[in-house]
């Protein structure tokens, strides 16, 4: 989950740029914009990676929750 701490001197558009960001970063929300054609290959790499991983994890849990019984 995508959390930010902002301060009282601190611009509240800043603060949304800032979440935006993050959220993107974590794959929550992917926004596609017309200027992007290109997606790095270590981007791409990155967000297989991230993505095999949560894939994983919820096999195991699967696993881990069928064997309680």
């Amino acid at each position: 989950m995508a959390r930010i701490v902002v301060d009282d001197a601190e611009n509240l558009e800043k603060a949304i740029k800032r979440f935006k960001r993050m959220v993107e970063k974590e794959g929550i929300i992917r926004e596609w914009k017309k200027r992007e054609f290109y997606e790095k290959p270590s981007t791409i790499l990155n967000r297989k990676k991230k993505a095999l991983r949560r894939k994983l994890m919820k096999k195991n849990r699967k696993i881990k929750d069928g064997k309680s019984f």
